[in-house]
């Protein structure tokens, strides 16, 4: 057992950037750092990261002070342990079950990827960015259909879910910040004003349906689908982009039989969520390192999901290598509810209709690509060309 070794040359602006140096850095301090600039300790190693998501009793999500929280207006599900975090969760889960995404949900993804693939075509080679034109609308309004955000435009669900991220990710208390979130969480809170009741006297398929007719209070109702909103766009927009751009690198690996493989892989090396909290509940020793009780804790999962300790060749993307288990969508009780979602919109939509209809896409290399983010990542500019 020992102290955390500390990190006081951490840079947050360089993590923004790009986090993966400064990962490899503290990875080599030890399972677990302690980190002043960020006022936590950083888990990021794959071991530790696994250890915190299996013993919820020690390192609980239910954060003091968190920034999630603070977004939403109340705790979601993911800021609560079982059995509250299971009661939330439980009915929303028919609704994500890989069955009944293909079933209700492929025919809107489909028909939605070729709205907005019309659009990026409409661009033009010379002109199409795949962030822009594609992937963040069409992530967009999957998820207003999934949520039954009726006549919602699509710019708007864009919109709330950058603020409440950038919200969720304000660990530097930025007030211009909260202050794009607050309107946000307002937006949103006069919308679920009609449709809570609207969805208790006629229900459908909709999570929003599905959290309105549960057992829940209204505060929690509201928080989930805030909490949907922001995730639920975030991670299948970047993973459109982050594959496309992926492959365009590796063009040798662009296959179509290997979808799966390949967005596994994407996930694995360019994690769409980087980091999320933890407290700890006791005194306890993680992975040899000593913490107190209520530590605050990042589970740099980016990290940890570039441990050379578990993948071979961390830092290099290889659709052929060996299928193991990594921590992009989280792990234990909270495993990301809708990865199904993601996967299948993304991994089996979105992507593969861009490459059967695009022959030859690839990023554009006359225009700069942008990267930003390190608690949630992502490309913010990607402009593509196609033959």
């Amino acid at each position: 057992m020992s102290v955390a070794p500390t990190a006081d040359w951490v840079d947050p602006a360089a993590m923004l950037r790009d986090p993966y140096d400064t990962y490899d850095r503290l990875r080599e301090l030890g399972p677990v750092v302690w980190v002043p600039p960020l006022n936590r300790y950083l888990a990021t190693t794959f071991e530790a990261c696994r250890a915190i998501e299996t013993d919820q009793e020690t390192y609980s999500a239910n954060v003091s002070g968190a920034t999630m929280t603070r977004a939403f207006g109340a705790p979601p599900m993911l800021r609560k342990d079982d059995p509250e975090h299971a009661a939330e969760r439980g009915p929303i889960n028919p609704v994500l079950r890989p069955k009944g995404v293909r079933e209700t949900w492929v025919p809107v993804f489909r028909r939605n990827a070729e709205t907005f693939l019309a659009a990026l075509v409409e661009r033009g080679p010379a002109e199409a960015d795949l962030n822009r034109d594609y992937a963040a609308p069409l992530a967009a309004q999957n998820l207003a259909d999934l949520l039954g955000l009726r006549d919602v435009p699509h710019e708007d669900i864009r919109r709330w879910s950058h603020a409440f991220i950038a919200g969720i990710g304000n660990l530097a208390d930025d007030p211009e910040l909260w202050a794009r979130s607050d309107a946000a969480q307002r937006e949103v809170d006069e919308l679920l004003d009609d449709l809570i009741p609207h969805y208790r006297a006629h229900p459908d398929g909709s999570m929003t349906s599905a959290l309105a007719n549960s057992e829940l209070s209204d505060a929690a109702v509201r928080a989930n689908v805030k909490l949907t909103i922001s995730g639920g766009m975030n991670e299948p927009q970047h993973m459109i982009t982050n594959l496309v751009w992926a492959l365009s690198a590796h063009p040798d690996q662009a296959d179509p039989a290997g979808w799966s493989a390949a967005f596994d892989e994407t996930v694995r090396w360019l994690s769409p969520i980087g980091m999320y909290p933890r407290e700890t509940t006791r005194d306890t020793v993680l992975q040899g390192v000593d913490l107190p009780a209520g530590a605050a804790l990042g589970v740099a999962i980016g990290a940890a999901n570039r441990d050379p300790a578990v993948f071979e060749r961390p830092h290099e993307f290889d659709v052929a290598r060996p299928k193991r288990a990594h921590l992009a969508f989280g792990s234990g009780v909270h495993l990301c509810a809708g990865h199904w979602a993601a996967r299948i919109s993304v991994g089996e939509v979105a992507v593969p209709l861009l490459y059967d209809r695009l022959p030859g896409l690839r990023t554009d290399p006359r225009r700069a690509v942008r990267w930003d983010g390190w608690v949630f990542r992502g490309l913010t500019a990607m402009p593509v060309t196609w033959d």
